[in-house]
């Protein structure tokens, strides 16, 4: 299998290896090149805004629920369904589509998912019945959204290899994700109100023709691969055993039978994958996830926080937009102004991640913040649950966005530095999946507890099995190395050899 040179390693002018190159540093006594001169330039803001409107489709939907149901002559579940079909196929697809960027380029990965996302948004729009938002929303672009998000991060890795302009950049990526996710209900509820739901997904689509365009300016920093295997047989287990796992915990509520069965196919489809990835390495071929991945101590601890982090905000919005809805009354623009309070926490830590991370570890960032997050759901549970006054929301909420913001970013940073270039591809899909994955498990857990009893004891038990979880991420938050992971370190000392 090819090799690329580790991101440390400079590629011309000291820039990401394959890069346009960039000038030469200027004589002593002249002006210092203009910033346009770059490659960077104008990369960051077409990956970030695509992080957005991703996070952003997996949320905003939260406060249509009403509006959707009575429109398509469907039920809350009905709604609930097409939200987490949409984060399942981005969780089953994103390895697979992290993969095919090495075969087909990132930037054509990129504007191809772009297109169908795009195209999926439009049908939405459109779309006479459930059948048909489900196929445009969840099939369509949870597919486009598969393809797009890996490149995100390829791209952001390779374009900033020194530790500093990294952190910065994806602190913008994942400030914007969050704030997608976060201010989706009131973007969303705002559009709902003025003009109608359908709306809401003209907007995706006008957004995503934005990113196209703002895109032209990328250049590709390494040539693709058409003569790279792909393992078909491996996306095909991958995919069809985590669907069987989520589908078996939306089954929770109607068959505890079916739930079983779901739940014990989905493990032995996933125990199948691995299985055949190692007969496949050992043979000297290349599976679709090297189990070799899973030997880094630190990344896995990575993984694991960024799963339970996605999980706990997309599990939260679900659970608190349908709950205010529901058994509140709340319209959609009062569900999404109340959680506006999330929206500014969560920016108010991402837009400080930078100045966070020259003064404490990654690690003290992502065990503060669970903690934070913890304490928020608490203060959710207690004030939301004893008053029916908006304001008692506030308190928990903006104590969540802080929390979460606080950790999105060391947590992705964590991952993708710990390997280095050759295997970006592969750890970028695996990191999106399992974030995406913790996204859909959120609102099929907490969803389905809630749902299930639309009560204000349902609320207190899904938002208390969210805080236990919490738990569980900050617990493994703690074993996480004190310090920077082996590959910010090699990159850290490389620059300051430079």
């Amino acid at each position: 299998m090819p090799r690329h040179p580790h991101p440390a390693d400079p590629g011309p002018a000291g820039g990401p290896p394959g890069a346009p190159d960039r000038p030469a540093p200027p004589p002593p006594g002249t002006d210092p090149p203009h910033p346009a001169a770059d490659p960077r330039r104008g990369v960051l803001l077409p990956l970030a805004l695509a992080q957005f409107i991703c996070s952003f489709a997996g949320s905003n939907m939260n406060v249509m629920i009403n509006d959707i149901s009575h429109d398509l002559d469907t039920t809350v579940q009905g709604v609930q369904v097409a939200i987490t079909v949409f984060l399942l196929v981005m969780a089953a697809l994103m390895i697979p589509g992290g993969k095919l960027t090495d075969r087909y380029g990132r930037k054509r990965c990129f504007l191809v998912g772009l297109v169908i996302y795009g195209i999926g948004a439009l049908l939405s729009a459109a779309s006479p019945g459930l059948g048909v938002l489900i196929l445009g929303n969840s099939i369509l672009e949870g597919v486009g959204t598969a393809l797009l998000i890996p490149p995100v991060y390829i791209l952001t890795t390779l374009f900033f290899t020194d530790v500093t302009s990294r952190a910065r950049a994806f602190g913008a990526v994942m400030a914007l994700g969050g704030i997608g996710a976060a201010a989706g209900p009131l973007i969303g509820g705002l559009i709902t109100s003025a003009i109608s739901w359908r709306a809401a997904f003209v907007f995706q689509a006008l957004v995503v023709a934005l990113i196209v365009l703002l895109s032209r300016r990328i250049r590709d920093p390494l040539p693709p691969e058409p003569e790279r295997p792909f393992d078909i047989q491996g996306a095909v287990l991958s995919a069809v055993g985590l669907t069987l796992l989520v589908m078996g915990i939306l089954a929770a509520d109607n068959n505890l039978w079916l739930t079983l069965g779901l739940l014990v196919a989905g493990a032995l489809v996933l125990v199948w994958f691995f299985l055949a990835a190692h007969a496949k390495e050992r043979a000297g071929e290349e599976p679709l996830l090297s189990p070799s991945l899973f030997r880094n101590h630190t990344s896995n601890l990575g993984l694991v926080t960024q799963n339970i982090q996605w999980l706990v905000l997309m599990g939260t919005s679900f659970v608190v937009a349908t709950y205010l809805q529901v058994v509140r009354g709340y319209d959609a623009v009062a569900t999404g102004v109340i959680f506006t309070a999330a929206t500014l926490g969560l920016l108010a830590s991402s837009l400080a991640a930078e100045r966070l991370a020259k003064r404490h570890a990654q690690r003290t960032l992502i065990v503060t913040g669970f903690a934070v997050t913890a304490v928020g759901i608490g203060v959710l549970i207690g004030l939301a649950g004893s008053s029916t006054r908006a304001i008692a929301y506030t308190p928990g909420l903006l104590l969540i966005g802080l929390g979460l913001g606080l950790m999105l970013t060391p947590s992705v940073n964590i991952v993708q530095s710990s390997f280095p270039e050759d295997q970006q591809g592969e750890i970028s899909g695996l990191s999106r999946s399992v974030s995406n994955l913790g996204s859909s498990l959120g609102t099929a857990v907490a969803g389905t507890i809630l749902v299930a009893n639309l009560t204000s004891h349902a609320y207190a038990a899904a938002m208390g099995t969210l805080a236990g979880l919490a738990v569980v991420g900050l617990i493994a938050a703690t074993r996480l190395p004190p310090g920077e992971p082996p590959g910010v370190r090699a990159e850290a000392e490389a620059a300051a050899g430079e």
